[in-house]
């Protein structure tokens, strides 16, 4: 056990002003959609304890290659603001204490695949018995029923699976692989529904199971794309076009992959855009005269959008269209957005210390709350099992000696 690194417990708390002070969440989730969806409720005030083994720990502690890095990540993007703990679930007796846990916690949360937690014997009806209210999550690949239930999967299976990898990518290039925007979709939706079931037991007392399936957040994302397959009709891959506007698109410019992304609502854009770029003509020319005419012929607008802007500057010339009110800005990198002065004023990108550790940038709350304290992170992703004189010793009652032989019987392991 480590208790040197990061903000003791009673110090990583959230302010009480904070939108989820006071919530509690005991966090057997692993990977990345259930971490993040915890993650973004830590953000907001909720004290998450995230429970793992030394024999089991999380993937985003230790390399994976389906994460496409051999090395461990920074593990801040899923994990900061937790307390940790180890517990073996398969002795009984960890599995007791996790029970105890879920007690003293307003929701517990899991991303296990559907029927392992019942094994375990911390399924929803086991829980509600030691806790009758209980709120859990169970965020899975397809979900806790159906007959695809038992599959297992990772993000980019979720966008496959879910069909947004297949509306993604050029109309005559194969589909996008998506990743880590699946993880993080999922996980937001995970977070709004637990949020509605905290709100919905305030209310009723009620117990909830709250079931979500990453393959179904993919689908919904779909949109009008699934409403028209499930009407007959076939689905068109738009590439970076627009069913309504034209041109829309990514374009080379002057600058080495510094890509200028131009999208024309109306006429008024229209004749904004060729005046701003110097070819007035083009304003008048009945061919591109409304947007429906524009749209017929969207793959000659792409071509001859494209030479216009190849001996041109990104930067200029974004500036420019923007003055002449159309939509248009350079294709940032990680970078532009890493040492864009909005993003450090908004607190957007954030640097986070602790005791012993160096002070590292990690990414911020996105949302800002007028009436309430700073949300956000508070302190760095905690060692294995390093809060663990908090949780077992305070919130549990748990002694040193009880603790000493439980750590005996590979239980705290």
């Amino acid at each position: 056990m480590n208790t040197s690194q990061g903000l003791p417990p009673d110090r990583a708390k959230a302010p009480m002003g904070a939108p989820l002070a006071g919530v509690r969440i005991a966090d057997f989730t692993i990977h990345a959609a259930g971490p993040f969806c915890t993650h973004l409720l830590s953000q907001l005030g909720a004290q998450c304890i995230k429970v793992e083994s030394g024999t089991r720990p999380d993937a985003f502690r230790k390399p994976h290659a389906v994460y496409g890095r051999m090395q461990a990540a920074t593990f801040d993007q899923v994990s900061a603001n937790k307390l940790s703990v180890r517990l073996n679930l398969k002795k009984p007796e960890g599995v007791e204490l996790a029970k105890r846990l879920v007690v003293v916690s307003d929701v517990a949360a899991e991303s296990f695949r559907p029927g392992v937690m019942q094994r375990l014997g911390l399924g929803f009806e086991a829980l509600r018995e030691v806790k009758p209210d209980v709120v859990l999550l169970s965020l899975s690949s397809c979900g806790q029923s159906g007959p695809d239930s038992h599959f297992t999967g990772y993000a980019p299976l979720f966008g496959a699976w879910g069909g947004l990898g297949w509306m993604s990518g050029y109309p005559d290039g194969p589909p996008v692989e998506m990743r880590h925007v699946m993880d993080h979709s999922s996980g937001l939706h995970a977070a709004m529904a637990l949020i509605g079931a905290l709100h919905q037991r305030r209310r009723t007392g009620r117990a909830q199971h709250v079931d979500l399936a990453a393959r179904e957040v993919a689908s919904a994302m779909l949109g009008e794309a699934l409403v028209q397959a499930a009407c007959g009709e076939e689905p068109v891959r738009p590439g970076n076009g627009d069913l309504a506007m034209a041109p829309h698109g990514v374009y080379a410019t002057a600058q080495p992959d510094r890509w200028l992304t131009v999208a024309v609502r109306d006429d008024r854009q229209w004749q904004a855009l060729v005046q701003a770029l110097g070819h007035p003509a083009f304003a008048t020319d009945p061919r591109y005269g409304t947007a429906e005419q524009r749209l017929r012929v969207k793959e000659e607008l792409d071509a001859l959008l494209g030479q216009w802007l190849a001996p041109l500057s990104a930067d200029a010339t974004a500036e420019r269209l923007q003055q002449a009110g159309v939509a248009a800005h350079v294709s940032w990198s990680a970078q532009d957005l890493a040492d864009d002065p909005h993003l450090h004023a908004r607190g957007a990108l954030t640097r986070v210390s602790g005791p012993g550790v160096e002070p590292r940038w990690a990414v911020g709350a996105p949302v800002r709350f007028s009436a309430t304290a700073e949300v956000g992170i508070r302190r760095l992703t905690p060692e294995l099992g390093q809060d663990e004189d908090y949780v077992f010793g305070e919130l549990l009652g748990l002694s040193r000696a009880e603790r000493d032989a439980l750590e005996t019987r590979e239980v705290i392991l």
